[in-house]
């Protein structure tokens, strides 16, 4: 019996997380946490069940993704791609590098590029936009920089390529220490305008 129970278990995990990623893709959810709480509703399920861990909600929205949008999403992922090499060379003087699901290759419609640039000042960054012509907002952002420890972080939001952008501004020493990836704990994945070249071939 408890084979069996734990099959079911596991397939109720299965089911949840593939219910939130459609969520996720569909309605442009970004929170993993409010997307499990959405798909648990929807399904009738309870939350205080075995719910599927961040890392499992990200394997099955490029599940989704790829079963459901098939090259329609490669040619959109690429798009994008290009405008954050874009945004890379004209940030070049900050070091930039990127993060999240872009360079994960699950970004869906309501993504955005998500870089991170290194500077004493997110107004030295400002002033790179607009010596390029590149109207820009500001946003802030919390991160962890480390297990259990949360910092907030300035930003500019702009659009390139008609593409929306969020560089957000690291201290120098930053490029030495990802913050922490919401979805599995560990350091956030960057790669710099050298290996996206090299991810769309150029």
């Amino acid at each position: 019996m408890g084979r069996k129970s734990g099959n079911g278990s596991d397939r109720a995990r299965m089911v949840l997380a593939q219910e939130a990623a459609r969520i996720i893709v569909e309605q442009g959810i970004s929170d993993y946490r409010l997307a499990k709480q959405k798909a648990a509703e929807r399904l009738g399920m309870s939350e205080r069940g075995s719910l599927p861990g961040n890392s499992e909600i990200e394997q099955a929205v490029a599940d989704y993704q790829q079963l459901f949008l098939g090259d329609t999403h490669w040619s959109f992922l690429e798009t994008m791609r290009r405008a954050a090499l874009a945004a890379m060379e004209l940030l070049d003087a900050f070091s930039p590098r990127i993060a999240g699901a872009v360079l994960h290759g699950t970004a869906g419609v309501h993504s955005a590029v998500d870089l991170h640039v290194f500077s004493d000042s997110v107004e030295q960054v400002a002033f790179c936009l607009a010596d390029g012509g590149v109207s820009y907002r500001p946003f802030d952002r919390r991160l962890k920089s480390r297990r259990g420890r949360s910092e907030s972080y300035a930003g500019l939001r702009f659009m390139l390529m008609e593409t929306p952008i969020e560089a957000t501004v690291f201290p120098f020493d930053g490029i030495r220490q990802a913050p922490i990836s919401p979805v599995d704990g560990r350091p956030m994945r960057r790669a710099d305008a050298r290996a996206l070249r090299e991810m769309l071939g150029r």
